[in-house]
């Protein structure tokens, strides 16, 4: 797997944004009252996500360091602006829906996320490649949780009617409590099947660098839960490590072995 297609599958399935590190919840629980909405917010997102991390990689070696942060903003909010204008101009159906959510895309942590964990970091191919898994996990995940809601709530799909007349909606999914009842049961599914999510944390751990490559210094706090099992893993295996190096240098130099054992007695006996 070359590292354009390890990004999109990154995105879209090992580190999905809403349904494995639990990314951008307020427009995940907020604008999915429809599958358009969803579909809508994710696309938006997803063109801020590719401009954005090919503007921050292409710059990476001219911004300074101590200003990175200041400058990613400025970069992602002129990208968001564009993107506004245009829903504005040419969507304005979705727009009304949409509302604030669309200037807010500016502090999306998924955005910020990225630039600062990988775009900055990376040269330019892969961090468009990068962006565009990101954007469509983020569009997938958003796409079903609205559909959901849409056709318990509405019983339509996309806007149009597939439910029986003699269908009695219920509201309570298109309304606020919808969203988190739909994505707690996702997240349970994905719990029950020890599918990879950041609730977790107990799931197998595959033989992977860790999501956020361990570098804690610089830690944005996405990934730690999703990072739990891997680390708790790699600590048994070195303490099992310690064990059987201790145990083999027992066997191998027993003398050595009986002396230590014999210095601690009369050491502990001293204490006495």
């Amino acid at each position: 797997m070359n590292k354009c297609t390890e990004r999109l599958y990154n995105g879209l399935i090992k580190e999905n944004p809403t349904l494995v590190l639990m990314l951008g919840m307020c427009p995940t629980l907020a604008v999915t009252t429809s599958a358009i909405n969803g579909l809508g917010m994710g696309l938006s997102t997803t063109a801020v996500l590719v401009m954005s991390n090919l503007m921050i990689s292409a710059l990476r070696k001219i911004i300074p360091d101590k200003v990175r942060m200041p400058s990613f903003i400025v970069i992602v909010a002129s990208f968001v602006t564009i993107v506004d204008l245009l829903i504005q101009g040419y969507l304005p159906a979705l727009n009304k829906s949409l509302g604030i959510y669309i200037p807010l895309i500016v502090v999306n942590c998924i955005i910020l996320g990225r630039a600062e964990a990988y775009a900055s970091k990376n040269p330019v191919l892969p961090s468009i490649f990068d962006g565009i898994g990101m954007g469509l996990g983020f569009t997938c995940a958003l796409t079903i949780i609205g559909l959901v809601r849409e056709i318990h709530g509405a019983g339509t799909a996309f806007g149009f009617k597939i439910m029986p007349a003699a269908y009695e909606p219920f509201s309570i999914f298109v309304m606020a409590p919808g969203a988190f009842f739909v994505l707690a049961i996702l997240t349970a599914i994905q719990n029950k099947l020890k599918l990879r999510s950041a609730t977790n944390g107990d799931a197998p751990a595959a033989a992977e660098p860790l999501a956020c490559g361990g570098n804690c210094a610089e830690c944005v706090g996405n990934v730690c839960t999703a990072n739990r099992g891997l680390l708790e893993q790699i600590a048994e295996e070195e303490a099992a490590k310690k064990a059987d190096a201790k145990a083999s240098a027992k066997k191998a130099f027993p003398e050595i072995s009986e002396s230590a054992a014999a210095a601690n007695g009369q050491q502990e006996g001293g204490n006495k």
